[in-house]
């Protein structure tokens, strides 16, 4: 499947993507460089939505299920170029590895993902029943699945492959990821008075302490859905002799399986409303973190931050299958679940859609100085989505 001039191909469309800067909301550049991608490769239609993601779609000469190959083209920005020993936008090939901004996190696994579904149907001769589409999703960094909503909505799939970072194992989960604000409301005064005044920052205090000692819910499969508190600032600041009366504090929760906005706030707000009925000058409210960002189309995304955790069943048709076609093509997964957050949350957690992940590299590389992909784990990569393709789609 993978000859030498194949091979080759895989490279320079990975270089090609990381010499794009692709910042959230700036990956016009690298839509572009996908298009290209996708008719060089023969894909039938090449499609923009409206937040900019673009999907390349092959079809089989039979009707069948449409498969999704599911990749985010935004990467975080670089501070200080400086400090990296490789240009963090030259995708340099050295060592056996590429570097740059997004190798992992996760331009090498877009640009697998799109040859070996190029490749797949180019052998085939498209003697396949189905449809295969192949995602760059914007805003993934900033906004977990929510730019993959339009997606699921315009192609309806019926299983999704997430090419985030696995070390070439199968995933078949993700704890999710809500962002939790608790604000505390006191009164103004001057510090050198501050009886007449209520200081909302000793009420947060008292909340910090008391959300550490709420029992953690767990996951036999994905594990603890953490808690974490990530930020606090209180208003006015600088002081300058006032007591302040707003505090806010942000939490980091990960989300298991059938968590809701409303179970994960529960427990908080049960808490608030024991400490009011002890204080009664306490007063502090629970919410979850919204935001809202613009899209190089114009358009702009956002909503509430609170991505769903999911998990598939071991013996899943799809999980089996998907396992089947990597070790056809020569790789040796385990089947395991992702510790961060991906577009699953959508289309897993919130559509429902059967949803497996599986990518090249490590996921402790991304966002990192000097990232890079190794070339054996990109063009393994490349072998193993094809090897999911055929599993997938090959005739009964």
């Amino acid at each position: 499947m993978l000859t030498r001039e194949r091979e080759q191909r895989v490279i320079n469309l990975c270089q090609a993507l990381v010499r794009q800067k692709s910042c959230s909301g700036h990956e016009n550049g690298m839509v572009e460089q996908m298009k290209l991608a996708f008719r060089e490769l023969s894909f039938d239609e090449i499609i923009v939505d409206k937040y900019g993601s673009v999907l390349g779609r092959i079809s089989g000469r039979q009707p069948g299920k449409t498969i999704l190959l599911d990749g985010h083209i935004d990467v975080i920005p670089v501070p200080d170029e400086s400090k990296w020993t490789h240009a963090p936008y030259g995708g340099e090939l050295a060592g056996g590895k590429i570097y740059g901004r997004g190798t992992s996190d996760m331009k090498g696994a877009v640009a697998a993902m799109t040859a070996a579904a190029g490749f797949f149907a180019a052998d085939a001769q498209r003697n396949f029943a189905g449809t295969i589409y192949v995602s760059g999703v914007v805003h993934e960094e900033c906004f977990e699945g929510i730019a993959a909503r339009e997606i699921s909505r315009r192609i309806h799939p019926d299983c999704v492959i997430i090419g985030e970072s696995s070390e070439l194992n199968l995933k078949r989960g993700q704890r999710g990821r809500a962002e939790v604000v608790i604000e505390t409301f006191g009164k103004p005064a001057h510090s050198a008075n501050p009886r007449v005044g209520v200081n909302a920052v000793y009420q947060m205090a008292e909340l910090i302490s008391a959300i550490r000692k709420l029992p953690e819910s767990e996951h036999p499969v994905l594990g603890k859905g953490i808690l974490e508190l990530t930020d606090i600032k209180s208003s006015p600041y600088p002081g300058a002799s006032v007591v302040p009366d707003y505090c806010r504090a942000t939490y980091d929760r990960r989300l298991l399986v059938a968590e809701t906005m409303e179970s994960v706030l529960r427990p908080i707000h049960e808490l608030i409303a024991a400490i009011e009925r002890h204080d009664p000058e306490c007063n502090a409210k629970a919410s979850f973190a919204e935001g809202k960002l613009p899209c190089y189309t114009g358009e702009q995304i956002g909503g509430v931050r609170f991505f769903p955790g999911w998990v598939l069943d071991a013996g899943d048709e799809l999980v089996q299958k998907s396992l089947a076609g990597l070790r056809a093509a020569g790789l040796h997964p385990e089947l395991t679940q992702y510790s961060f957050c991906t577009n699953g949350s959508h289309y897993a957690g919130e559509a429902g859609i059967k949803t497996i992940g599986f990518g090249p590299s490590r996921e402790n590389l991304a966002h990192t100085i000097d990232e890079y992909i190794e070339v054996d784990q990109l063009l393994q990569a490349t072998s193993g989505y094809y090897g999911i393709l055929q599993a997938l789609l090959q005739k009964a």
